[in-house]
């Protein structure tokens, strides 16, 4: 038993749905393309689980989220998908690919071939067991990755109110979740080994301004430790959190966010790995040209900054889909991925963006004891990197543009005396305009032409009297 298509995307996240409205949007044909996904539902925006749908009041619900909601495009429901003849196999795990045959085999027994296939399958959750310590499965310990654990979430989370919760890591998701759980009236406790919160992206000043707010607001921070163990009731329900260095904390719940890692399974051994990652080109083709990846699990060349990275993010997710398509579908016309890394998120009365790279020396401008502050990040004497909280359209557009064109810095504290000023001034300069290329030879004119006509023009006349005065001398001697 078996189905043929042109196209399939194998995974059924944020990038899917991005990919499918890009081919749509290039008139493939009906039947041609196939989604696949372990989710039983159809593409969402996966940042909704972590936001709206955990707020106690109105909370976000499907079909409200799905793709292409958050780049203002339209919602692609099921029904959508059949008005486009696009196949959704959904509540499907393929248990095997064979890259060579063009093959994946679904965990049902079914075969499903492809001309180009599109990797989407995204990452999961890291899980405590991997580091060493059991009771995931306890009814009271959940993740948030997908649908099914924000449900999970919700549950506990309503049964608990007024309750106790230890939130196990530091970074996205325990930021975002902490702030969930205070809005539903929940004690927060904050456990990470970091010596601050998002570590790998902020810096102990930036990082400080949220965890005073998040203490304002009741969240305990206890730093520089990790969970060593859990303790069970006799139904299996975890109470208490057990910590390396000694402390035991009474929980009525546990939210672990301790990173991700990309399902790359399926095709190791087929295509090459990096980062952690399948590895792809400027046009995300996998070692295997009919295979392309996107998301999560691509390492891509990031071309700002000259090598390959895999990013995170729900924005690269989109915006590599949507370029994989057209590199399928149109591989002539359609350069290399110049994608600016961007990370952004938004909790409580909070809305933060940062581009680029956190890499080099941190400068940082604005007022910390306000609402609008930022950060940048100069290495090698050019800005590489800037962040912003509380800023309006205009300067995050100015903080983009200026991370873009990686302007030259002499001076660290004039910079900080300029803050977003800066960013302003450099994006709105006149760029350079590159010479005109002349197709029909290597010839580059840098300068204007004009004078080069006004010679020729004296050449010509000074040649056309000369050949009058010979000419009339030899008619006379005639």
């Amino acid at each position: 038993m078996g189905r043929a298509f042109v196209y399939v995307i194998l995974g059924g996240g944020v990038a899917a749905g991005y990919a499918a409205v890009e081919f749509a949007k290039r008139g493939v044909s009906h039947g041609e393309l196939c989604i696949i996904s372990e989710e039983p539902v159809a593409p969402y925006e996966r940042p909704a689980l972590s936001k709206g749908f955990l707020l106690p009041e109105s909370p976000a619900r499907l079909p409200s989220f799905h793709t292409c909601v958050g780049d203002n495009e339209e919602r692609l429901t099921p029904k959508w998908y059949k008005e486009h003849g696009i196949e959704l196999v959904l509540g499907t795990r393929v248990k095997s690919a064979d890259v060579r045959r063009r093959k994946l085999l679904t965990a049902t027994g079914e075969t499903i071939s492809y001309k180009f296939l599109i990797i989407a399958t995204g990452a999961r959750a890291l899980k405590l067991e991997e580091f060493g310590v059991s009771g995931s499965e306890a009814e009271n310990v959940c993740y948030l990755r997908d649908l099914a654990d924000a449900n999970s979430l919700v549950n506990v989370m309503q049964s608990c109110s007024g309750g106790n919760a230890i939130v196990i890591g530091g970074g996205y998701i325990g930021m975002e979740c902490a702030a969930s759980l205070v809005i539903n009236k929940i004690n927060v406790t904050m456990v990470f080994p970091e010596a601050h919160c998002m570590a790998r992206l902020f810096t102990p000043k930036i990082a400080s301004y949220y965890e005073d707010y998040y203490q304002s607001k009741g969240v305990k921070f206890i730093k520089g430790t990790v969970l060593s163990s859990f303790e069970f009731d006799s139904s299996g329900k975890v109470t208490a959190v057990n910590l390396r260095d000694g402390s035991r904390l009474p929980v009525d719940m546990v939210v672990v966010g301790i990173g991700i890692r990309p399902n790359t399974s399926l095709f190791e051994g087929q295509l090459t790995l990096e980062k952690g990652g399948i590895k792809v080109n400027g046009k995300l083709q996998t070692s295997n040209n009919s295979i392309y990846a996107v998301g999560d699990v691509a390492a891509f060349p990031v071309k700002l900054f000259g090598e390959t990275r895999r990013l995170e993010h729900v924005d690269a997710a989109r915006k590599s889909a949507k370029h994989a398509v057209a590199a399928i579908l149109e591989p002539e016309k359609t350069g290399e991925f110049d994608y600016l890394p961007f990370f952004y998120s938004r909790v409580f009365a909070f809305s933060w963006q940062f581009y680029g790279d956190n890499a080099g020396e941190a400068v940082h401008f604005g007022d910390y004891s306000g609402s609008t502050f930022g950060a940048y990040w100069i290495s090698k004497g050019h800005l590489v990197g800037s962040f912003l909280e509380g800023g309006t359209k205009e300067e995050y557009e100015a903080i983009t543009n200026a991370t873009r064109l990686k302007p030259a810095v002499e001076d660290l504290a004039e910079l900080g005396r300029q803050g977003l000023n800066f960013a302003l001034t450099v994006s709105k300069k006149p760029q350079p305009t590159p010479p005109m290329e002349v197709s029909t030879a290597s010839l580059i004119l840098e300068k204007p032409i004009f004078p080069w006509y006004a010679t020729a023009g004296v050449v010509v006349a000074a040649s056309i009297a000369a050949f009058a005065y010979w000419y009339g001398r030899r008619r006379r001697r005639w």
